[in-house]
């Protein structure tokens, strides 16, 4: 039966309205949240501040306008007014600013130069403690002489090994560090500083007394990324007292309602980045060991489900006003699940699931939950859950409209055996107005990661590509979060091995299918998923064309070239290149290159310091010497994240070459 709606094309990028940050006022009564646009002309992304009623008797209405970024808007402990980041005065600049709740003009309560972490309200409202990093001297001075802005940087003196960072590029001297700002003058005080350590994502203890943050203080906190700790701090200054908690990266700290607790996030051990986030709880004066509340249940704390609708941040749980309950995100299964459990770790429940739970917050009383959520057909609304009933309310409905014009093709889920006899979970992305009896050429779609996963988000990709005529099919081979810690660890210093296994499993379910052509098969990926893309076309040449994107190809020169390259030693080796060459040899895809006969797009933005430049270069000229059919498409100013939050026009451009490529081999 054919369809009339038309099929998904590149240019609907431009279309897309994204929703972020909900929060729900305190009496439960409305809900303010960040929407985002694209402006065709200029390529510029904008986003403006809404306002929803929390019981859904009015559509959401816009609270500010203009082409500027306002951002992650916070109410005031009385509800008064709100807080948000916005780049009005400076695009380059964004300031913390505050506008009354009923109406009336916004007004800076900053005048800062450099860059705005975290910052969260005091309980009384009368000040913020704010995460802030103060750009250099010599940047400013250089903003201030027109003719040494107009010659730009004349040289960069670097000192410390971490001295860039994907998506901001070379960092500046200073250092992270906490400041107060009144609420009323804007006037700051700092409360930590130095040269060496950063200190990061303040909380404010219930009483107002204390702050909470986080703060790697070893010998080289560059290095040495699991040593970070919880400390607090006087909130009228003073000495830092570090809390004692078990070695491991950690993140996401919340009070309970009594100030006697503090919950947070930590994936324990140091190298083992295959093992857990969980949920984890210490006396809030350190006076008891932390205790593990999720480690029996096997499940992954966090936003792990990847999208090409913009990046998708975890958060810090939060508590019942009653203390009995936490609120936190779970990545299961494809999905990133709302769950909560009480505070000696009994009674797990998923309280929202199917689909993509995004930032949330929770009323005073402790009886509606504001939420963004996503699922494979609906790029992102905001929802309200109500917690006595478990039921749940759509309150908005961005891209409806267009989206009603368009075929987004049937999506189905499967269940597998991949190549360890292992239960796998993937999806089908059909044509539109697909027709069993025929025969479709098929993509085959890896995730990044690889501590990630793919399931029930929408990804505006697969849909375009499944609108040229391709079966496109997705899944999370071993190594992935979302299955579980024997699941993620079974790549643990053997990339290549047991993931590769399930990809071949997959491509095989894939090429069983009725109305796939097997013939006809392609492969891509981006990240990790460039990594197997060219690792998988060194060692088969069952698929007629590759697109290898922003690729790891080589991981001996990944450890020095890569803003997190001393992370990865630990996951390739646990030492250095030198003292273990073979074992990083042997796990870079660049190795096995001289059998590659698939012909291969590759593609890499020049801006990319997560996967330098460089990585793709290799794959490029290797294929060239061996005269496989290759090209390299390069896309200036962008980092690694060009697929998810790219300038627009260029994120069309590449899927303009992939669908080029494709269509050169496989249709």
């Amino acid at each position: 039966m054919s369809n009339d709606k038309r099929p998904i094309t590149a240019e609907d990028l431009y279309k897309f309205q994204l929703v972020n940050s909900p929060q729900i006022s305190l009496d439960g009564l409305q809900i303010i949240f960040s929407v985002q646009r694209v402006d065709e002309k200029t390529q510029k992304k904008y986003s403006n501040l809404w306002l929803a009623p929390a019981d859904g008797s009015q559509p959401a209405r816009q609270f500010t306008y203009g082409d500027q970024s306002d951002t992650r808007p916070r109410w005031s402990p009385d509800g008064r007014f709100i807080a948000f980041l916005s780049n009005r005065k400076d695009e380059k600049q964004a300031q913390l600013y505050l506008i009354p709740t009923f109406g009336g003009e916004a007004r800076p309560l900053t005048d800062l130069k450099g860059s705005i972490g975290s910052f969260e309200w005091s309980p009384d409202g009368s000040q913020f403690i704010c995460q802030f990093r103060p750009k250099d001297e010599e940047a400013i001075e250089r903003e201030k002489d027109e003719q040494k802005k107009k010659l730009g940087v004349v040289a960069r003196h670097i000192t410390r090994p971490e001295y860039k960072f994907d998506g901001v590029g070379y960092l500046p001297q200073n250092r992270w560090h906490l400041w107060l700002i009144d609420a009323e003058t804007g006037e700051m005080t700092q409360l930590t500083e130095g040269d060496t350590y950063d200190e990061t994502a303040p909380r404010w203890a219930p009483d107002g007394q204390t702050i909470l943050f986080f703060s790697n203080r070893s010998e080289q906190p560059d290095f040495d990324w699991h040593l970070i700790d919880m400390w607090t701090i006087p909130a009228d200054g003073g000495e830092m007292t570090r809390l004692e908690t078990p070695i491991g990266p950690k993140h996401s700290a919340a009070f309970s309602p009594d100030g006697q607790w503090i919950a947070f996030h930590c994936r324990e051990g140091k190298g083992t980045p295959w093992k857990q986030t969980n949920l984890w709880l210490i006396p809030a004066d350190g006076s008891e060991k932390a205790q593990n509340l999720t480690a029996v249940y096997d499940v992954e704390l966090g936003s792990g489900t990847l999208t090409d609708t913009g990046d998708r941040g975890g958060q810090p749980p939060i508590w019942s006003p009653d203390g009995s309950r936490l609120y936190f995100q779970v990545t299961k299964h494809g999905r990133t699940q709302l769950c909560s459990i009480q505070p000696d770790g009994g009674d797990l429940r998923v309280e929202i699931d199917n689909g993509i739970v995004d930032s949330f917050s929770q009323d005073e009383a402790g009886e509606r939950l504001a939420y963004a959520f996503t699922t494979q057909t609906d790029p992102g609304q905001v929802w309200v859950h109500h917690l006595a009933d478990g039921s749940a309310q759509r309150l908005t409905g961005f891209n409806d409209d267009w989206l009603a014009e368009v075929n987004l093709s049937e999506v189905e889920e499967v269940w597998y055996k991949g190549g360890g006899d292992n239960d796998l979970q993937g999806w089908l992305v059909k044509p539109p107005n697909f027709d069993p009896n025929q025969q479709y050429p098929a993509i085959i779609e890896i995730h990044g990661g690889p501590w990630l996963q793919y399931g029930r988000a929408f990804m505006h990709e697969f849909y375009y590509l499944a609108a040229q005529g391709y079966v496109v099919a997705f899944t999370n081979p071993r190594g992935g979060q979302g299955y579980g810690e024997a699941h993620a660890k079974a790549i643990d210093k053997r990339w290549g091995e047991a993931d590769y296994a399930d990809m071949m499993a997959w491509a095989d379910y894939v090429a069983a299918l009725p109305y796939v052509d097997a013939d006809r098969m392609g492969v891509t990926g981006g990240s990790y998923g460039g990594y197997m893309t060219t690792w998988i076309i060194g060692h088969t040449d069952r698929f007629k064309a590759a697109v290898a994107q922003r690729v790891v190809s080589n991981t001996i020169s990944f450890w020095a070239s890569s803003d997190v390259g001393f992370f990865f030693q630990d996951i390739w080796s646990g030492k250095p290149p030198w003292e273990d060459l073979d074992r990083y040899w042997d796990q870079s895809p660049i190795k096995y290159l001289h059998n590659a006969k698939t012909p291969t797009l590759v593609m890499h933005s020049e801006q990319d310091l997560r996967c330098d430049q460089e990585q793709g270069e290799q794959v490029f000229r290797t294929l060239q010497w061996l005269g496989v059919e290759s090209e390299l498409v390069l896309f200036p100013e962008e980092s690694h994240g060009l697929s998810r939050n790219g300038r627009t026009d260029r994120r069309i451009a590449r899927l303009e070459h992939m669908k080029r490529w494709f269509d050169k081999y496989l249709a």
